[in-house]
Protein backbone atom coordinates (compact mmCIF):
# COMPACT_ATOMS: atom_id res chain seq x y z
CA UNK A 1 0.00 0.00 0.00
CA UNK A 2 2.77 2.51 0.57
CA UNK A 3 3.21 3.05 -3.33
CA UNK A 4 -0.52 3.68 -3.44
CA UNK A 5 -0.44 6.21 -0.73
CA UNK A 6 2.72 7.83 -2.12
CA UNK A 7 0.80 7.97 -5.80
CA UNK A 8 -2.28 9.48 -4.18
CA UNK A 9 0.02 12.51 -2.42
CA UNK A 10 1.69 12.74 -5.20
CA UNK A 11 -1.74 13.22 -7.33
CA UNK A 12 -3.02 15.61 -5.19
CA UNK A 13 0.21 17.84 -4.27
CA UNK A 14 -0.14 18.79 -8.13
CA UNK A 15 -3.66 19.35 -7.55
CA UNK A 16 -2.53 21.93 -4.73
CA UNK A 17 -0.24 23.57 -7.45
CA UNK A 18 -2.90 24.07 -9.65
CA UNK A 19 -5.65 25.85 -7.45
CA UNK A 20 -2.11 28.22 -6.22
CA UNK A 21 -1.50 28.81 -10.07
CA UNK A 22 -5.48 29.50 -10.47
CA UNK A 23 -5.30 31.86 -7.74
CA UNK A 24 -2.14 33.75 -8.76
CA UNK A 25 -3.17 33.86 -12.30
CA UNK A 26 -6.85 34.19 -12.15
CA UNK A 27 -7.75 31.44 -14.36
CA UNK A 28 -10.36 28.21 -13.68
CA UNK A 29 -9.18 25.86 -11.55
CA UNK A 30 -9.92 23.08 -13.84
CA UNK A 31 -7.97 24.37 -16.71
CA UNK A 32 -4.72 25.22 -14.23
CA UNK A 33 -5.33 21.19 -13.25
CA UNK A 34 -5.02 20.05 -17.35
CA UNK A 35 -1.58 22.11 -17.86
CA UNK A 36 -0.14 20.82 -14.43
CA UNK A 37 -1.21 17.47 -16.02
CA UNK A 38 0.77 17.84 -19.04
CA UNK A 39 3.74 19.21 -17.92
CA UNK A 40 3.79 17.09 -15.05
CA UNK A 41 3.87 14.04 -17.50
CA UNK A 42 6.28 15.87 -19.77
CA UNK A 43 8.83 16.30 -16.56
CA UNK A 44 8.18 13.23 -14.99
CA UNK A 45 7.96 11.13 -17.48
CA UNK A 46 11.81 12.77 -18.79
CA UNK A 47 13.77 12.11 -15.42
CA UNK A 48 11.73 9.78 -14.06
CA UNK A 49 9.76 6.96 -16.64
CA UNK A 50 5.65 8.26 -17.75
CA UNK A 51 4.59 5.54 -15.47
CA UNK A 52 5.54 6.88 -12.40
CA UNK A 53 2.18 9.08 -12.86
CA UNK A 54 0.23 6.32 -12.81
CA UNK A 55 -2.46 7.02 -15.02
CA UNK A 56 -3.61 3.53 -16.03
CA UNK A 57 -3.46 2.38 -12.12
CA UNK A 58 -7.24 1.25 -11.67
CA UNK A 59 -7.82 3.10 -8.64
CA UNK A 60 -6.85 6.50 -10.70
CA UNK A 61 -9.36 5.59 -13.43
CA UNK A 62 -11.88 4.96 -11.04
CA UNK A 63 -11.68 8.08 -9.25
CA UNK A 64 -11.46 10.44 -12.32
CA UNK A 65 -14.53 8.34 -14.01
CA UNK A 66 -16.37 8.97 -10.80
CA UNK A 67 -15.11 12.63 -11.02
CA UNK A 68 -16.48 13.37 -14.31
CA UNK A 69 -19.67 11.63 -13.77
CA UNK A 70 -20.06 13.40 -10.33
CA UNK A 71 -19.30 16.55 -12.10
CA UNK A 72 -21.86 16.14 -15.13
CA UNK A 73 -24.19 15.35 -12.60
CA UNK A 74 -23.72 18.97 -10.76
CA UNK A 75 -24.16 20.69 -14.25
CA UNK A 76 -27.14 19.23 -14.79
CA UNK A 77 -28.95 19.96 -11.13
CA UNK A 78 -28.07 23.47 -11.83
CA UNK A 79 -30.11 23.30 -14.94
CA UNK A 80 -33.31 25.68 -13.78
CA UNK A 81 -36.50 24.20 -15.29
CA UNK A 82 -38.63 27.27 -15.22
CA UNK A 83 -35.05 28.80 -17.35
CA UNK A 84 -35.05 26.21 -19.18
CA UNK A 85 -38.73 26.68 -20.58
CA UNK A 86 -38.21 30.37 -21.31
CA UNK A 87 -34.50 29.65 -22.83
CA UNK A 88 -35.59 26.83 -24.73
CA UNK A 89 -35.39 27.84 -28.33
CA UNK A 90 -32.32 29.73 -27.32
CA UNK A 91 -30.26 27.17 -25.90
CA UNK A 92 -31.36 24.27 -28.57
CA UNK A 93 -30.61 26.51 -31.33
CA UNK A 94 -27.36 27.98 -29.99
CA UNK A 95 -26.28 23.90 -28.78
CA UNK A 96 -27.71 22.44 -32.35
CA UNK A 97 -25.08 24.96 -34.14
CA UNK A 98 -22.56 24.24 -31.52
CA UNK A 99 -22.52 20.48 -32.55
CA UNK A 100 -23.50 20.52 -36.23
CA UNK A 101 -21.09 23.39 -37.54
CA UNK A 102 -17.90 21.24 -36.07
CA UNK A 103 -19.35 17.80 -36.86
CA UNK A 104 -19.68 18.70 -40.39
CA UNK A 105 -16.64 20.72 -40.72
CA UNK A 106 -14.17 18.56 -39.24
CA UNK A 107 -15.54 15.74 -40.50
CA UNK A 108 -14.70 17.24 -44.20
CA UNK A 109 -11.60 18.77 -42.91
CA UNK A 110 -10.18 15.13 -42.40
CA UNK A 111 -11.23 13.50 -45.34
CA UNK A 112 -10.06 16.60 -47.66
CA UNK A 113 -7.19 17.97 -46.69
CA UNK A 114 -6.03 15.73 -44.01
CA UNK A 115 -6.76 12.07 -46.63
CA UNK A 116 -8.22 10.54 -43.88
CA UNK A 117 -10.47 7.29 -44.48
CA UNK A 118 -14.46 8.26 -44.21
CA UNK A 119 -14.63 6.49 -41.18
CA UNK A 120 -11.94 8.32 -39.24
CA UNK A 121 -13.54 11.32 -40.94
CA UNK A 122 -16.65 10.90 -39.16
CA UNK A 123 -15.16 10.42 -36.00
CA UNK A 124 -12.98 13.24 -35.97
CA UNK A 125 -16.00 15.22 -36.98
CA UNK A 126 -18.19 13.61 -33.42
CA UNK A 127 -14.53 14.46 -31.39
CA UNK A 128 -14.53 17.46 -32.05
CA UNK A 129 -18.21 18.79 -32.04
CA UNK A 130 -18.47 18.63 -28.57
CA UNK A 131 -18.63 21.07 -25.74
CA UNK A 132 -17.47 20.07 -22.58
CA UNK A 133 -19.86 20.52 -19.74
CA UNK A 134 -17.14 19.78 -17.32
CA UNK A 135 -15.16 22.89 -18.08
CA UNK A 136 -18.19 25.06 -18.77
CA UNK A 137 -19.55 23.95 -15.41
CA UNK A 138 -16.28 24.74 -13.55
CA UNK A 139 -16.23 28.19 -15.16
CA UNK A 140 -19.65 29.26 -14.43
CA UNK A 141 -18.89 27.98 -10.86
CA UNK A 142 -15.77 29.99 -10.46
CA UNK A 143 -17.30 33.33 -11.49
CA UNK A 144 -20.70 32.28 -9.78
CA UNK A 145 -22.83 32.20 -13.31
CA UNK A 146 -24.43 29.26 -12.27
CA UNK A 147 -26.93 30.99 -9.77
CA UNK A 148 -27.75 33.29 -13.09
CA UNK A 149 -30.16 32.52 -15.56
CA UNK A 150 -27.14 33.54 -18.51
CA UNK A 151 -25.30 30.53 -16.74
CA UNK A 152 -28.10 28.22 -17.03
CA UNK A 153 -28.95 29.25 -20.15
CA UNK A 154 -25.16 28.19 -21.63
CA UNK A 155 -25.51 24.78 -19.33
CA UNK A 156 -28.51 23.98 -21.21
CA UNK A 157 -26.60 24.43 -24.83
CA UNK A 158 -23.94 22.43 -23.44
CA UNK A 159 -26.46 19.44 -22.81
CA UNK A 160 -28.00 19.98 -26.41
CA UNK A 161 -24.56 19.81 -27.90
CA UNK A 162 -23.26 17.01 -26.73
CA UNK A 163 -26.95 14.74 -27.00
CA UNK A 164 -26.04 15.61 -30.64
CA UNK A 165 -22.48 14.16 -30.18
CA UNK A 166 -24.07 11.05 -28.50
CA UNK A 167 -26.56 10.26 -31.22
CA UNK A 168 -24.15 10.71 -33.35
CA UNK A 169 -21.50 8.43 -31.83
CA UNK A 170 -24.37 5.76 -31.69
CA UNK A 171 -26.66 6.16 -34.89
CA UNK A 172 -23.03 6.29 -37.13
CA UNK A 173 -20.80 3.70 -35.09
CA UNK A 174 -21.59 2.14 -32.25
CA UNK A 175 -24.65 -1.19 -32.73
CA UNK A 176 -27.93 -0.88 -32.04
CA UNK A 177 -28.95 -4.37 -30.13
CA UNK A 178 -31.00 -5.32 -27.84
CA UNK A 179 -28.51 -3.83 -24.52
CA UNK A 180 -29.47 -0.45 -25.87
CA UNK A 181 -33.47 -1.38 -25.66
CA UNK A 182 -32.93 -2.20 -22.11
CA UNK A 183 -30.29 0.88 -21.49
CA UNK A 184 -33.36 3.32 -22.70
CA UNK A 185 -36.25 1.49 -21.56
CA UNK A 186 -34.70 1.26 -17.95
CA UNK A 187 -33.06 4.74 -18.21
CA UNK A 188 -36.74 6.18 -19.16
CA UNK A 189 -38.43 4.36 -16.03
CA UNK A 190 -35.81 5.94 -14.04
CA UNK A 191 -35.67 9.16 -14.75
CA UNK A 192 -39.71 9.36 -14.90
CA UNK A 193 -40.04 7.76 -11.30
CA UNK A 194 -36.90 9.44 -9.29
CA UNK A 195 -37.97 13.15 -9.24
CA UNK A 196 -41.43 11.43 -7.39
CA UNK A 197 -38.99 9.34 -5.30
CA UNK A 198 -36.01 10.95 -3.94
CA UNK A 199 -38.03 13.88 -2.42
CA UNK A 200 -39.83 12.37 -0.59
CA UNK A 201 -36.89 9.67 0.37
CA UNK A 202 -35.17 12.78 1.36
CA UNK A 203 -37.91 13.53 3.50
CA UNK A 204 -38.15 10.91 5.54
CA UNK A 205 -34.59 9.52 5.92
CA UNK A 206 -32.49 12.65 5.07
CA UNK A 207 -30.77 15.33 7.23
CA UNK A 208 -28.98 12.77 9.33
CA UNK A 209 -25.04 12.54 9.82
CA UNK A 210 -24.83 9.22 7.84
CA UNK A 211 -25.13 11.83 5.06
CA UNK A 212 -28.09 8.94 3.51
CA UNK A 213 -28.58 11.90 0.14
CA UNK A 214 -25.29 11.52 -0.73
CA UNK A 215 -25.04 7.45 -0.80
CA UNK A 216 -28.66 7.71 -2.67
CA UNK A 217 -27.42 9.45 -5.46
CA UNK A 218 -23.77 7.57 -5.76
CA UNK A 219 -26.06 4.62 -5.95
CA UNK A 220 -28.58 5.95 -9.15
CA UNK A 221 -25.04 7.37 -11.15
CA UNK A 222 -23.17 4.77 -10.35
CA UNK A 223 -25.77 1.89 -11.10
CA UNK A 224 -27.30 3.78 -14.66
CA UNK A 225 -23.70 4.53 -15.15
CA UNK A 226 -22.63 0.33 -15.29
CA UNK A 227 -26.30 -0.08 -17.26
CA UNK A 228 -24.39 2.73 -20.47
CA UNK A 229 -21.39 1.06 -20.15
CA UNK A 230 -22.89 -2.32 -20.64
CA UNK A 231 -24.98 -1.08 -23.61
CA UNK A 232 -21.83 0.43 -25.01
CA UNK A 233 -22.83 4.00 -24.21
CA UNK A 234 -21.19 6.53 -21.89
CA UNK A 235 -21.46 7.00 -17.86
CA UNK A 236 -21.77 10.73 -17.97
CA UNK A 237 -24.20 10.42 -20.38
CA UNK A 238 -26.76 9.46 -17.80
CA UNK A 239 -25.40 11.40 -15.10
CA UNK A 240 -26.07 14.50 -16.89
CA UNK A 241 -30.12 13.59 -17.66
CA UNK A 242 -30.31 12.66 -13.84
CA UNK A 243 -29.12 16.02 -12.64
CA UNK A 244 -31.57 17.30 -15.00
CA UNK A 245 -34.56 15.33 -14.00
CA UNK A 246 -33.53 16.12 -10.28
CA UNK A 247 -32.78 19.91 -10.66
CA UNK A 248 -36.23 20.89 -9.52
CA UNK A 249 -35.45 19.01 -5.98
CA UNK A 250 -32.14 17.96 -5.37
CA UNK A 251 -30.68 21.33 -7.36
CA UNK A 252 -32.77 23.14 -4.96
CA UNK A 253 -30.97 21.78 -1.87
CA UNK A 254 -28.20 23.95 -1.47
CA UNK A 255 -26.67 22.07 1.59
CA UNK A 256 -26.33 18.99 -0.37
CA UNK A 257 -25.09 20.70 -3.39
CA UNK A 258 -22.39 22.29 -1.09
CA UNK A 259 -21.51 19.04 0.11
CA UNK A 260 -21.51 17.10 -3.16
CA UNK A 261 -19.00 20.05 -4.56
CA UNK A 262 -16.60 19.49 -1.59
CA UNK A 263 -16.41 15.73 -2.29
CA UNK A 264 -16.04 16.33 -6.45
CA UNK A 265 -13.29 19.64 -6.23
CA UNK A 266 -11.78 18.72 -3.44
CA UNK A 267 -10.68 15.19 -4.20
CA UNK A 268 -12.19 13.80 -7.75
CA UNK A 269 -12.03 16.23 -10.52
CA UNK A 270 -8.35 16.97 -9.87
CA UNK A 271 -8.12 13.39 -10.64
CA UNK A 272 -9.99 13.87 -14.42
CA UNK A 273 -8.59 17.27 -15.06
CA UNK A 274 -4.88 16.26 -14.31
CA UNK A 275 -5.25 13.01 -15.93
CA UNK A 276 -6.91 14.35 -19.18
CA UNK A 277 -3.68 16.51 -19.22
CA UNK A 278 -1.11 13.47 -19.05
CA UNK A 279 -2.25 12.46 -22.62
CA UNK A 280 -1.24 15.50 -24.03
CA UNK A 281 2.61 14.32 -25.71
CA UNK A 282 4.38 17.51 -26.86
CA UNK A 283 7.11 16.01 -28.09
CA UNK A 284 4.58 14.25 -30.52
CA UNK A 285 2.46 17.66 -31.13
CA UNK A 286 6.16 19.20 -32.15
CA UNK A 287 6.82 16.22 -34.76
CA UNK A 288 3.70 16.03 -36.68
CA UNK A 289 1.69 19.64 -35.67
CA UNK A 290 -0.87 19.77 -38.79
CA UNK A 291 -3.52 17.94 -38.20
CA UNK A 292 -3.52 19.64 -34.49
CA UNK A 293 -3.48 22.56 -35.82
CA UNK A 294 -5.84 22.12 -38.77
CA UNK A 295 -8.66 20.74 -36.36
CA UNK A 296 -7.92 23.71 -33.48
CA UNK A 297 -8.57 26.15 -36.02
CA UNK A 298 -11.47 24.50 -37.56
CA UNK A 299 -13.06 23.58 -34.73
CA UNK A 300 -13.07 27.14 -32.83
CA UNK A 301 -13.53 28.23 -36.44
CA UNK A 302 -17.23 26.46 -37.55
CA UNK A 303 -18.11 27.26 -33.62
CA UNK A 304 -17.94 30.69 -33.85
CA UNK A 305 -19.39 30.55 -37.82
CA UNK A 306 -22.32 28.61 -36.05
CA UNK A 307 -22.27 29.73 -32.61
CA UNK A 308 -21.86 33.75 -32.73
CA UNK A 309 -24.16 34.87 -35.18
CA UNK A 310 -27.34 32.55 -33.20
CA UNK A 311 -26.22 34.35 -30.04
CA UNK A 312 -26.01 38.12 -31.77
CA UNK A 313 -29.57 36.57 -33.01
CA UNK A 314 -30.95 36.38 -29.37
CA UNK A 315 -30.08 39.83 -28.33
CA UNK A 316 -26.80 39.46 -26.40
CA UNK A 317 -24.53 42.12 -26.91
CA UNK A 318 -20.89 41.53 -29.05
CA UNK A 319 -19.06 41.05 -25.29
CA UNK A 320 -21.43 38.24 -24.35
CA UNK A 321 -21.84 36.45 -27.64
CA UNK A 322 -18.09 36.30 -27.80
CA UNK A 323 -17.63 34.76 -24.44
CA UNK A 324 -20.79 32.28 -24.71
CA UNK A 325 -19.04 31.32 -28.76
CA UNK A 326 -15.58 30.75 -26.72
CA UNK A 327 -17.05 28.77 -23.64
CA UNK A 328 -19.19 26.66 -26.62
CA UNK A 329 -15.76 25.79 -28.44
CA UNK A 330 -14.73 23.99 -25.38
CA UNK A 331 -13.94 20.38 -25.92
CA UNK A 332 -12.74 17.38 -23.25
CA UNK A 333 -15.39 14.92 -21.46
CA UNK A 334 -16.96 13.47 -24.45
CA UNK A 335 -14.35 14.36 -27.18
CA UNK A 336 -11.62 12.52 -25.33
CA UNK A 337 -14.79 9.87 -24.89
CA UNK A 338 -15.50 9.58 -28.63
CA UNK A 339 -11.34 9.54 -29.65
CA UNK A 340 -10.91 6.43 -27.34
CA UNK A 341 -14.03 4.99 -28.84
CA UNK A 342 -12.31 4.97 -32.34
CA UNK A 343 -9.11 3.65 -31.12
CA UNK A 344 -10.23 0.71 -29.07
CA UNK A 345 -12.42 -0.29 -31.92
CA UNK A 346 -9.99 -0.16 -34.53
CA UNK A 347 -11.74 3.27 -36.09
CA UNK A 348 -8.47 5.11 -35.92
CA UNK A 349 -5.11 4.33 -35.40
CA UNK A 350 -2.89 6.03 -32.35
CA UNK A 351 -1.46 8.90 -34.39
CA UNK A 352 -5.34 9.85 -35.19
CA UNK A 353 -5.72 9.43 -32.05
CA UNK A 354 -3.33 11.46 -30.29
CA UNK A 355 -4.26 14.08 -32.81
CA UNK A 356 -7.44 14.24 -31.84
CA UNK A 357 -6.97 13.83 -27.87
CA UNK A 358 -4.16 16.90 -27.79
CA UNK A 359 -7.28 18.96 -29.20
CA UNK A 360 -9.78 18.27 -27.58
CA UNK A 361 -7.26 19.05 -24.26
CA UNK A 362 -5.97 22.37 -26.38
CA UNK A 363 -9.66 23.62 -26.82
CA UNK A 364 -10.60 23.46 -22.89
CA UNK A 365 -7.70 25.51 -22.58
CA UNK A 366 -7.16 27.50 -25.14
CA UNK A 367 -10.80 28.85 -25.73
CA UNK A 368 -11.46 29.80 -21.94
CA UNK A 369 -8.09 31.27 -21.46
CA UNK A 370 -8.98 34.16 -24.14
CA UNK A 371 -12.73 34.62 -22.94
CA UNK A 372 -11.99 35.01 -19.35
CA UNK A 373 -9.39 37.27 -20.28
CA UNK A 374 -11.05 39.53 -22.99
CA UNK A 375 -14.51 38.77 -23.04
CA UNK A 376 -16.14 38.53 -19.25
CA UNK A 377 -19.39 39.94 -19.24
CA UNK A 378 -18.67 41.44 -16.04
CA UNK A 379 -22.31 43.07 -15.95
CA UNK A 380 -23.66 39.36 -15.78
CA UNK A 381 -21.70 38.55 -12.58
CA UNK A 382 -24.13 37.92 -9.41
CA UNK A 383 -23.80 40.91 -7.33
CA UNK A 384 -21.39 39.33 -4.12
CA UNK A 385 -22.92 40.93 -0.81
CA UNK A 386 -20.40 43.44 1.01
CA UNK A 387 -20.29 43.21 4.91
CA UNK A 388 -21.43 45.99 7.02
CA UNK A 389 -18.55 47.92 8.41
CA UNK A 390 -17.62 47.60 11.94
CA UNK A 391 -18.46 50.46 13.72
CA UNK A 392 -16.09 49.58 16.62
CA UNK A 393 -13.51 49.39 14.49
CA UNK A 394 -14.31 52.83 12.90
Amino acid sequence: MTGVWGLAALWLGLALIASLLSIWFRISTALSEIVVGTIAQLIIGAAIGSAVLGTDESWVKFLSGLGAIVLTFLAGAELDPQVFRLKWKEAASVGLVSFLFPFLGCAAAAYYLLGWEPMPSWLAGVAMSTTSVAVVYAVMLEFGFNTTEYGKTILAACFVTDLGTVVALGLIFAPFTIKTLVFLGTGVVVFIVLPWVTPRFFRIYGNRPSELEAKFLLLCLLGMGALASWADSEAVLPAYLIGMVLAGTVGKDHALIRRLRTLTFGLLTPFYFIRAGSYVSIPDLIAAPIAFVLFLLVKVGTKIAGVYPVTTLFGSPNKEAMYTTLLMSTGLTFGTISALFGLSHGIISQAQYSALVATVIASAVIPTVIANAFYLPRHLLPKREVPAPDREAA
